[in-house]
């Protein structure tokens, strides 16, 4: 077996000095974190595909269309309690390890001095490409968080050593816990108020202006919960609309994900997650170094915890006909926890196939996927607007919700098939090659052939 696919410590993953510093050879790649970054990549398009197809909120309330038959809300059910954000934090964990694989490798090859300033051109560039990815796009962008919040917290924590990362990391998710705690306290307490306040009006008495605020407010909660048919109706006719109409509509929530969802709330669920990948990398768990029992107690505890507590929330906020407080309580409050859990179960089986060698049919187009992840993650956005928004085929709001799973099957197989095809002959991905250039302010070599004649011309993450 390849010594990658068994697992090599941080160390062993960051080649000799050479002459130059700039992006990995193919060598130095470690096939458990490719395979992981490709998994992790597929798994986000389950949940993306219901905001480029639906009406918003569709997510985490699936009646905001109607009433859905019994297997399309266990679909829905089954889509969440597995996918939801468990992926996402499994990509943000790898974005952090490559922070430490990009800074560790520069600095061993004698580069130490400008390792801080490719890092912060790297996500400078990552930056823009994520508001040019939002705004002109797609509003859900991730890549805007990605790089911001590796400029604002991430250079200073590379040394740190794995079990102080890993605190670190708890210490921002359970911040996370913190912040939905007291949100989940605030919209109680404005329910109260507000509840008090009709009975005091219907009764006839005359209420205040903090009471009417108090039901002004109440009522706007109430209707992003369960937005009425006139609203849905205008969303999904400006989706179908041309560019233009597309765009008028995403801005508005890209300057509100980008600007006060960032520094509210966004950083943490981004931040927590890279804290912790760092140290799963410094502790050997996401090169395959552990032993198979440590991988196999990981996706059962994971597993065991997670599972449980996802199918209960989901229950839960079924039950209670997504009202907004039950969203609160039962979708947000656990949330997570349970995506920590079941997203280290997810790392710990497909990190168990990598080290037996197994299933390569499959783990070798996934490294693929992973190797090319900033070309896939932009071109699923490419192809699924094409699919959806007005200026393309115009199909938001159109496909009965399990229809969408076709797309994404087809989305996964063009991934898996191109990223193949496209490494066979190239070095990079297509943006990937042109990240990299910016980030050297050099043009890297592309094509196979060339790069094996100029050595020493290495990659930015693992």
């Amino acid at each position: 077996m390849d010594a990658r696919a068994e697992g090599l410590s941080v160390d062993a993953a960051v080649a000799e000095p050479v002459a130059l510093a700039g992006p990995v050879t193919q060598q130095e790649r470690i096939s458990s974190v490719d395979v992981l970054r490709g998994f992790a990549l597929l798994g986000i398009l389950v949940m993306n595909i219901g905001d480029y197809a639906l009406p918003g909120g569709f997510d985490y309330n699936p009646t905001i269309l109607g009433p859905l038959g019994k297997s399309s809300m266990l679909l829905w059910a089954g889509r969440f309690v597995l996918f939801e954000g468990k992926m996402r934090a499994l990509f943000s964990m790898l974005f952090g390890a490559g922070v430490i694989l990009l800074t560790a490798r520069l600095e061993k090859r004698g580069d130490a001095s400008i390792s801080g300033d490719i890092f912060a051109r790297r996500n400078l560039w990552l930056t823009l490409f994520g508001v040019l990815h939002a705004y002109f796009l797609w509003w859900g962008d991730i890549l805007y968080f990605y790089g911001m919040t590796a400029l604002l917290f991430l250079y200073p924590c590379r040394k740190l050593k794995a079990r102080t990362l890993l605190l670190a990391g708890a210490v921002v998710v359970l911040c996370g816990v913190g912040y939905r705690t007291i949100r989940l306290e605030s919209r109680v307490h404005l329910a109260q108020r507000a509840e008090q306040a009709k009975r005091l009006e219907a009764a006839g008495q005359t209420i205040s202006d903090e009471q009417k605020e108090d039901i002004k407010s109440w009522d706007k909660v109430l209707a992003r919960a369960h937005p009425d048919q006139k609203e849905q109706e205008q969303e999904i006719a400006e989706m179908r609309g041309g560019y233009g109409s597309v765009f008028r509509h995403n801005a508005p929530m890209v300057v509100d994900e980008q600007g006060a969802g960032f520094y509210k709330f966004g950083f943490f669920d981004s931040l927590g997650m890279m804290l912790l990948g760092m140290g799963l990398l410094q502790g050997g768990f996401l090169t395959g170094s552990w032993r198979r029992p440590a991988y196999i107690w990981t996706a059962v505890i994971g597993f065991g915890v997670g599972l449980p507590l996802g199918v209960v929330s989901t229950w839960q906020v079924w039950r209670h006909n997504f009202a907004p407080l039950a969203m609160l309580q039962w979708e947000f409050l656990p949330y997570d926890v349970q995506r920590v859990c079941v997203g280290m179960a997810h790392a710990a089986v497909v990190l168990l196939v990598v080290k037996a060698g197994a299933l390569r049919w499959i783990t070798r187009p996934l490294a693929a996927v992973g190797q090319t992840a900033l070309s896939n993650y932009l071109g699923t956005t490419v192809v699924c607007t094409m699919i959806f928004d007005g200026w393309g085929m115009g199909l938001f709001g159109r496909m009965p919700f399990y229809q969408l799973f076709y797309v994404v099957a087809g989305i996964w197989l063009l991934n898996l098939a191109a990223s193949t095809i496209w490494l066979k002959h190239f070095r990079f991905g297509p943006m990937e090659w042109a990240w990299r250039s910016l980030t050297y302010w050099k043009r890297q070599p592309m094509r196979r052939a060339l790069a094996a004649t100029e050595p020493g011309v290495m990659a930015l993450e693992g």
